[in-house]
């Protein structure tokens, strides 16, 4: 049977997603525990991480089988990798480097099929669950209505056509990180960078709620998190797998070595 994204239906009636990135993890078995913590998807990093497509491809179908959206940083938003992915099973593509209208426009092509896109048929396959009625122009439409978009902001250039790209219809959401930006407008490091962020956020949060579509945010901090749900995102990367992890020995080392 067609299943359908669990990530798709919640935004849909506006309940916020909470996930992690994924760049340390490789056993898929971490998907079940974030299932049973509570967690609503998993994020996983292919640009400035190391999985392989046969990790991401087994975490993708278990991700599944438990209906925990696997959503994938692919390392170009290229046909060739969005197509691999989402025929692996990932539910979500987080494109990064969507500078221009063009660029958002070929993430759409790849990933939707017509008469939105252009993806290629892969038919009996984890992204159509095995079903063979993905086959079919009804399957079609429905696995279309799936897949989810988010672009990544991360230049000065792409905020010159927001409106052209979070208005494009088969972008789901768009996302600007902690950092990106900082380095374009020289405030990487300096006081002022949390407050450029921060401005260039916001401009993405009036964005979306004038064309209808979800912001995504990676906070590093439940108070971060807090505050971005309070102005309107719904879609929050809590940290990572490596951050949760080192902070949590760090308290652990620096307290028991007193």
């Amino acid at each position: 049977m067609l299943q359908s994204n669990p990530m798709k239906a919640a935004l849909k009636e506006g309940k916020v997603q909470i996930g992690v990135w994924l760049n340390l993890m490789r056993n898929p078995a971490i998907l079940t525990l974030m299932k049973n913590a509570g967690m609503d998807y998993a994020r996983i990093d292919m640009e400035h991480s190391s999985p392989s497509i046969e990790t991401v491809a087994d975490m993708a179908v278990l991700g599944r089988a438990i209906g925990l959206p696997v959503v994938v940083r692919p390392p170009e938003p290229n046909r060739e990798w969005i197509t691999r992915l989402l025929d692996c099973g990932v539910w979500g593509i987080h494109a990064p480097q969507i500078d221009n209208p063009d660029a958002a426009r070929a993430v759409v092509e790849a990933a939707r099929y017509r008469p939105l896109g252009t993806r290629g048929q892969a038919g009996f396959a984890p992204g159509t669950d095995f079903d063979r009625s993905g086959g079919t122009p009804a399957g079609r439409a429905h696995l279309n209505e799936q897949v989810h978009v988010t672009a990544m902001f991360e230049s000065a250039e792409a905020f010159r056509y927001v409106d052209e790209i979070v208005g494009m219809e088969g972008i789901d959401a768009v996302t600007l990180g902690p950092s990106d930006l900082a380095q374009e407008l020289n405030v990487a490091g300096t006081p002022d960078q949390a407050k450029v962020i921060d401005d260039h956020r916001m401009i993405l949060i009036d964005a979306a709620k004038r064309y209808g579509k979800d912001v995504a945010m990676l906070v590093p901090t439940l108070e971060e998190a807090e505050r971005w749900i309070a102005a309107g995102v719904k879609i929050i990367a809590y940290s990572s797998d490596v951050d949760i992890l080192a902070k949590g020995m760090e308290e652990a080392a620096k307290r028991l070595k007193k």
